[in-house]
């Protein structure tokens, strides 16, 4: 076999099920090779940006990783984005990319760059493959690290020369490890510092939402009565629905959840990662007693120095914990305040849940109607826009990676693509994608891929013709904004010329029932609301005027 083939035997070994992908020339024997295999589907997608987009949902609702394949040169820059994005919010890929023949890249040559050198700072590893023997060992390696925590993306490139070459390897046998588990005498240290806390909280960021870290989380709290405060990517960690579950934070500016980190004198973090939420938007003063459980040792922050560190896989970590709760019992916490802002904060959730209005729909009652239309282990997937920040308020899950939201690298147009991987790993369940007009149309050739695929989507498009969420923060800050209008399609026009099911929503009163009927069609559905942005800096106004009462 040659090089090209034995590239797809070691995939087809270590379980991967889908690349997606804009082939090229300098891949045509990969290609050819991928084309019998009947444990990998190649997904054609219309961008590489896309197929990475689509690549970075499947790992992160799978565990595994998928493959994003681009060509090399502009097909490998048009992967970057979304390579990033999956590298930052710490989800497994494999980015596969073509290159030009060996004997061409030491000089200047047509579509010739160093891909390798591009990747690197987006990626956990980017290596070239120049020895057709080697492919087994980079493979097992490729997915070791890309699955290993924290997961992200690692980058082979397979230049045309090499692809065609003779081989005679064969693929390695993939082997799982068991995750280092954290010391005794730190999960004892971990115990004192929670039986000396008056008033503790937890922050649940990103890796709480492996499977086990949440089964284990709700123990915690369950026991202890422990307010879970969640990031953005850390929602349905924690049942919505539970006394104790505080929502999220986030957001720039202080909210009603802040007063409960303001209130403790313990913060405990688990799976934090601080690209999410800065900690001088809540340790300002920098004395917080603060305890760290990870996958990894803290970042060094002078606003982020743990008192003590629980290394190790984080679920065990928890367990160990309960096992000393259980054994030793705690003192009597008091959660009065964080009792209080749970309440406050579920009283702005409900407060347009009866609006009807006309021409415009608040951006709370969309996200009402949303949820009520959706069920527990249903999947919202939101894109980076002034709607994220609504759904990142307003919208509370009941089970892990039910809300995906992209909040490490935060790119524009994930939704769309996302919502065509999350519907080929969650077929029977409902997805919705949220985007503001902006976002949606930077991949709106994806609509092709969904039809295509027969995707059974729902698209919901907050117009509000501007970058929104850049004209909130330029008017928060300076008073006014810059110029950022633009105009849309017809928006059924454009639907049906992708053969998609469409609805333009006027009024707040039918919200729920066009959901509701765009979830009952067959393929994907396109739901487009005028969106009521007025609302920014009423929310603005409102958390500024958040002052804490302790």
């Amino acid at each position: 076999m040659n090089a090209a083939e034995l590239l797809v035997r070691c995939l087809e070994a270590e379980g991967i099920e889908y690349i997606f992908g804009v082939p090229g020339e300098e891949n045509a024997d990969f290609m050819m090779a991928l084309e019998p295999s009947k444990k990998i589907r190649f997904i054609l997608t219309r961008h590489e940006q896309g197929a990475a987009f689509m690549a970075e949902i499947y790992g992160r609702l799978t565990g595994n990783p998928a493959g994003a394949l681009g060509t090399l040169g502009p097909g490998a820059t048009n992967l970057i984005t979304g390579v990033a994005d999956s590298n930052m919010d710490r989800a497994p890929m494999l980015v596969l990319t073509g290159q030009g023949s060996t004997d061409r890249l030491h000089k200047e040559s047509h579509q010739i760059m160093d891909v390798v050198s591009m990747f690197k700072p987006v990626t956990k590893w980017a290596t070239t493959i120049l020895n057709p023997e080697t492919i087994p060992e980079i493979v097992r390696k490729a997915v070791r690290l890309a699955r290993t925590e924290k997961p992200g993306a690692v980058h082979l490139e397979l230049p045309e020369d090499i692809a065609s070459m003779s081989v005679s390897g064969k693929p390695m046998t993939p082997r799982r490890f068991r995750r280092p588990v954290p010391d005794d005498k730190i999960v004892d240290q971990a115990f004192e510092m929670l039986k000396s806390a008056k008033r503790p909280v937890i922050i649940a960021g990103n890796g709480c939402i492996r499977r086990r870290a949440s089964k284990q989380l709700r123990l915690l709290a369950e026991k202890t009565g422990i307010g879970v405060i969640s990031t953005f990517m850390a929602k349905g960690s924690v049942d919505m629905d539970a006394d104790y579950c505080l929502y999220t934070v986030g957001l720039g500016s202080k909210d009603r959840v802040s007063q409960a980190i303001d209130d403790a004198d313990l913060v405990i973090t688990l799976g934090f990662d601080m690209v999410e939420y800065h900690p001088q938007l809540w340790n300002a003063n920098r004395d917080k007693r603060i305890l760290h459980a990870d996958f990894l040792p803290a970042e060094i922050d002078e606003h982020y120095h743990p008192e003590t560190e629980v290394i190790g896989d984080l679920a065990h970590a928890l367990w160990m914990l309960n096992e000393r709760i259980d054994e030793h019992g705690l003192p009597e916490f008091d959660f009065g305040l964080q009792h209080e802002v749970r309440a406050a904060m579920a009283e702005d959730f409900a407060e347009y849940k009866d609006d009807e209005t006309e021409g415009t729909i608040r951006p709370q009652k969309a996200l009402w109607d949303v949820r009520q239309v959706m069920g527990p282990q249903d999947v919202l997937l939101s894109d980076v826009g002034a709607h994220k920040m609504w759904v990142a308020r307003h919208y509370q899950c009941h089970e892990p990676n039910t809300c995906l939201i992209p909040n490490g690298f935060c790119s524009m147009g994930f939704a769309l693509p996302g919502a065509i991987g999350a519907s080929i790993v969650l077929p029977e369940r409902r997805i919705i994608a949220i985007c503001g007009d902006a976002g949606f149309l930077m991949n709106v050739q994806e609509m092709e891929t969904a039809t295509r695929l027969k995707s059974n989507i729902v698209v919901m498009v907050w117009e509000d013709n501007e970058y929104g969420l850049i004209a909130w923060k330029q008017e928060s800050h300076f008073g006014h904004h810059t110029d950022l209008a633009f105009g849309n399609p017809d928006w059924l026009g454009l639907a049906k010329a992708f053969d998609w099911h469409g609805h333009y929503v006027h009024n707040s009163a039918d919200l729920e029932g066009e959901l509701e009927a765009a979830f009952q069609e067959q393929g994907p559905s396109l739901v487009v609301i005028p969106i009521d942005y007025r609302e920014n800096q009423l929310l603005t106004k409102k958390l500024g005027e958040i002052t804490c009462t302790i």
